[in-house]
């Protein structure tokens, strides 16, 4: 059996765009609560949310801003970046999501390829002065969170007829949203969605972890990534369920207070997140969750089953998927068994195609055989911002989108990412999954967090080296007692070679390990200077 699989649903996919979503939710339970910003104490019904997006979109429309201008967002989390998304939505303007952690030639490069209209920004986030370094481009069509001009904004004052009949001139295929990949190699990308790729996205993920107007979702994760302002916001919205705001950046303590004083249902993280709230969880009541997502990068067993066992949240979901599918391809269902939840990312959503190809032949392989996952469907993003090339190269003829990843699928449809194709390790002719180890040395005890990659070797080509995180108190295992642990219960060729014990793991804002850099520091330390 080949390794293709696809979904139907009983469902049908959305043809709206977000604004006539979120006022269709509005009809509903315009009396429910519908966004909590705990930092602030400020609360929004459906109804009050709502009429503060119209008198901001009313505002933008005031300032000149027209169907298909992009506008910029640069903040961490907090209310205002919600407004400005649906705002933003209902104007047919599109939203560019700025990375929180950019540098001022990097916030230059995104302003200038996406042509930006307008920024509306934060003052300041984590030590960083975003009125200085947009004053150090010389962008002069900026907003400020807090400022006079942020305050005429919210104020409004136009025509709601205007507001209506832009609208009504908009279709759901429009792009809507840039979302700028993270640019590990050469400059950033920038994936453009529409109202039906992120609406739908947002929507039938809700509907796999079964969201009603009952729920509420801690969202900890970053607005700016499709991680917070698809799978929650709009996740979120299209079900009535409350978007509740822990914190502006990611804060373990002030994420599970978040879910005792509201009483959530639902919380989303990256696993490091997780790791980090399993830490401290026994000193909060979180009685009150059921669901969430655990994705961004690969989520570890252990990990999982800690989170299932100690944070009562015994329906969580993994999801794969990328920014450029808006983004779930893959998803684990809350009647399957702890090991499927555990084990693999789940089977294809609804209303999409995946299927695992040879990487050279791009023909599709067997069942169980690992390959390149590609996926197909209302998900995939339109193409990159102005870079036709670019899109060629990832999306084919066929609009097939290539992830990159390098995966598994069983003769039941479930998905395994076993690692990036530009990850696999070959030593010695031997193709080496980094995954399969870390998920391994997971199972020791005194590891709290691994990551496995190869470094260059003169007589294998390639070796293996750990990366490990101990848990508190434990002390810094050496390579021998790796080696040891790993000894008759792993291949000779997958047990690493070498073992580096740090901190933390070096990582995009969105959790996602940057494995490059880490190649590059192990390069120093293996190096005579580096004295490994």
């Amino acid at each position: 059996m080949l390794a293709y699989s696809s979904a139907t649903a009983e469902t049908p996919l959305l043809g709206e765009t977000i604004g006539e979503n979120l006022e269709r939710t509005v009809a509903r339970f315009g009396e429910r609560e519908a966004l909590v910003d705990v930092p602030t104490g400020r609360r929004w019904t459906y109804a009050q949310l709502n009429a503060d997006v119209d008198r901001l979109a009313l505002g933008l429309m005031g300032l000149g801003v027209a169907k298909g201008d992009r506008v910029g967002i640069w903040a961490p989390n907090c209310a205002e970046w919600v407004l400005v998304q649906y705002a933003t939505a209902k104007l047919g303007a599109v939203l560019v999501n700025v990375n929180p952690a950019y540098r001022s030639h990097e916030l230059e490069y995104v302003v200038k390829q996406s042509g930006m209209r307008l920024l509306i920004s934060a003052t300041s986030h984590k030590g960083s002065d975003y009125r200085a370094m947009v004053g150090e481009i010389g962008f002069a069509d900026a907003i400020f969170l807090g400022d006079p001009a942020w305050e005429a904004l919210l104020r409004g004052g136009g025509d709601p007829g205007a507001l209506r009949e832009r609208m009504a001139g908009l279709a759901f295929d429009d792009p809507i949203n840039i979302q700028y990949t993270s640019g590990t190699t050469g400059f950033p990308k920038g994936a453009t969605l529409s109202h039906h790729n992120i609406l739908n996205n947002g929507f039938f993920v809700g509907e796999l972890i079964h969201y009603t107007e009952a729920d509420r979702v801690c969202l900890p994760v970053p607005f700016y990534h499709c991680f917070g302002m698809v799978m929650g916001n709009l996740g979120a919205t299209s079900h009535g369920a409350c978007v509740v705001i822990p914190s502006p950046g990611f804060d373990p303590a002030a994420t599970l207070h978040a879910v005792q004083q509201e009483r959530c249902t639902s919380l989303y993280g990256v696993p490091t997140m997780f790791i980090a709230e399993l830490a401290i969880s026994g000193g909060y009541d979180l009685s009150s969750l059921r669901t969430g997502i655990m994705a961004g990068s690969p989520c570890p067993v252990e990990v999982m089953k800690r989170v299932v066992a100690e944070m009562n949240m015994r329906e969580v979901a993994i999801c794969y998927g990328m920014t450029e599918t808006s983004p779930v391809s893959t998803m684990t269902r809350s009647d399957d068994g702890l090991a499927r939840r555990t084990e693999t990312v789940g089977r294809v959503m609804p209303h999409v195609e995946v299927k695992i190809v040879h990487p050279e032949t791009r023909l599709t392989v067997a069942r169980g055989e690992p390959g390149e996952l590609c996926t197909r469907g209302y998900s995939v993003m339109l193409g990159y911002w102005d870079e036709p090339g670019k899109t060629a190269e990832a999306i084919d003829a066929a609009r097939w989108m290539h992830t990159g990843d390098l995966a598994t699928m069983d003769d039941d449809g479930y998905v395994n990412v076993v690692g990036r194709i530009k990850d696999m390790v070959i030593r010695g002719g031997e193709n080496v999954y980094p995954r399969e180890i870390e998920e391994f040395l997971y199972r020791h005890p005194d590891i709290a967090d691994v990551q496995v990659i190869g470094v260059p070797d003169e007589k294998y080509g390639e070796e293996l080296m750990a990366w490990l995180v101990m848990r508190q108190d434990a002390e810094p295992l050496t390579a021998e007692a790796v080696r040891e642990f790993c000894a008759g219960r792993l291949a000779h060729y997958k047990i690493p070679r070498y073992v580096h014990v740090v901190d933390g793991f070096p990582m995009t804002v969105t959790g996602k390990i940057r494995k490059v850099e880490m190649r590059e520091q192990a390069m120093v330390l293996l190096s005579p200077e580096g004295g490994a």
